[in-house]
């Protein structure tokens, strides 16, 4: 009997009749991404490891399209970890411009400022410092590992989830939070070969962005329709939890970024009285302005100003 693979990190071992689901899917989906993976900066081989750390905290809940132009700027400006950590963490703050969930720059900060002190600027390919850094959790060290230097490990973003969950749990959409079961599930998908894991590991992201959508999947295009456990079972409508939105109009995230809006623009502190304007309701704009303070995005200083974190 053939041995229990050894998981990439955590987890219990995957047995080779586990390791055979993915033996069919590993083929043609990699060579579909051979043929139609996008061109994007962070997949070039002068983007290094710290576009594709870069690229990876920008695309958190952000499509492509909005993040290409930070981006491009970011690395224009900040080449290297060591020149993002010699700035101010409001640098950041204010170079993220309206990305949203601008917490992801100062995590970014924190996550140069770490790679520049514990590991002389460069950012590390093992998966435990990488772990270790601030702001890097599973995903994003799994990622970077994988995508930057061809290491074997499940990345499991919401577009791979979703591959998996229809191709082979035959459901429509996977749980609202990462499970147990799917992390197990994409260890068994793992191809052997270290080279041919991170390229399977960019591929069946890329089918889940381009084809396996949310919403209006192209089936007639996807390069393993005829497997897919969920299309062959009729493709059964959702029936787990709600699937939660993204609501934003009124919300106290859009409070926040026009408050930020506001810090961004200026070249000093604010006054109160500047941010007064930008919402209408008081206690609400008031709730904003504290939780932007608690994250350490905005500083208070006395006199009623404001400004981006300097320290």
């Amino acid at each position: 009997m053939t041995a229990p693979t050894k998981p990439p990190y955590g987890g219990t071992a995957v047995s080779a009749s586990e390791r055979a689901l993915g033996e069919p899917l590993h083929s043609p989906v990699i060579e579909w991404f051979d043929e139609h993976a996008r061109d994007l900066p962070w997949r070039r081989p002068e983007a290094g490891a710290w576009g594709v750390m870069v690229s990876e905290f920008m695309l958190q809940q952000t499509p492509v399209n909005r993040v290409l132009p930070v981006y491009e700027q970011w690395l224009a400006r900040w080449p290297r970890p060591a020149d993002l950590a010699a700035e101010a963490p409001g640098e950041a703050v204010r170079a993220w411009g309206r990305l949203g969930y601008p917490r992801r720059a100062l995590r970014l900060h924190g996550a140069a400022v770490a790679i520049a002190e514990r590991h002389g600027g460069d950012v590390p390919s093992d998966h435990a410092q990488l772990l270790a850094l601030p702001g890097i959790g599973e995903y994003t060290a799994a990622a970077v590992a994988s995508f930057a230097y061809g290491q074997r490990h499940p990345v499991l973003d919401t577009n791979v989830r979703r591959v998996f969950a229809r191709a082979v749990t035959g459901v429509q959409y996977p749980p609202n939070a990462t499970t147990a079961a799917e992390r197990r599930l994409a260890r068994a998908l793992l191809p052997e070969d270290e080279a041919t894991a991170a390229r399977w590991a960019a591929a069946s992201m890329e089918l889940g962005a381009l084809v396996c959508t949310a919403k209006n999947e192209a089936c007639h295009r996807c390069p393993i329709a005829t497997q897919c456990a969920w299309r062959l079972a009729g493709k059964p409508a959702h029936e787990g939890p709600p699937r939660r939105g993204q609501t934003y109009a009124g919300t106290d995230r859009q409070v926040r970024g026009r408050l930020l809006a506001v810090l961004r623009e200026a070249h000093g502190p604010v006054p109160q009285s500047a941010l007064d304007r930008v919402w209408h309701e008081p206690v609400q704009r008031a709730r904003a302005l504290d939780g932007l303070v608690a994250d350490g995005l905005v500083e208070p200083l006395p006199g009623g100003l404001y400004r981006l974190p300097v320290a």
